[in-house]
């Protein structure tokens, strides 16, 4: 995507990362996140950076964080795009980061009244394994699978039903 460059994960951008990620959740969600900003940033640089790969999304003229994808092998933990910027490609360029990166099968959770993240993932292969309940916020969620045309292939001869499959 023009305009923009994605860099694995630098301390120097924490603060900014965090509050992007704050604003896109409670935009998406419609609910005011109840962790404080410094717990959160702790847990951006004691947790999130040690166990997954962290990429952001900067602009270029501006050296701005317009998005951020936090992932595993088999999982997208994180994936958020600064309000301003949505729907301009930014985060399907992530999401295709991760396939790239996966084991060819991802799993992910958004909460059930996010709409516009659920419409996106479906845009992008994931389909709905499962249907729950996350505690701690007190909202119903949904996760989702997305498995590689290959894996699918894979799968489909083995005579596993892949949307059966429940956490």
């Amino acid at each position: 995507m023009d305009g923009t460059v994605i860099i694995e994960y630098l301390p120097q951008y924490a603060r900014e990362l965090v509050q992007m990620w704050r604003d896109s959740f409670e935009q998406g969600v419609g609910i005011r996140d109840p962790h404080a900003f410094e717990d959160q940033l702790s847990f951006v640089e004691q947790e999130l950076v040690r166990s997954h790969s962290v990429f952001l999304v900067l602009e270029k003229s501006a050296g701005k964080v317009v998005g951020f994808l936090a992932a595993t092998t088999e999982k997208i933990s994180q994936l958020y795009v600064h309000v301003d910027h949505q729907g301009k490609g930014i985060g399907s360029m992530l999401v295709n980061l991760a396939k790239e990166n996966s084991n060819g099968r991802l799993r992910l959770f958004t909460f059930e009244r996010n709409k516009n993240a659920q419409r996106f993932y479906e845009n992008h292969g994931f389909k709905i394994v499962a249907r729950g309940f996350e505690k701690s916020w007190k909202l119903p969620d949904i996760e989702y699978e997305w498995c590689s045309d290959e894996r699918n292939r894979t799968s489909a001869g083995s005579g596993l039903a892949m949307s059966g499959l429940l956490w």
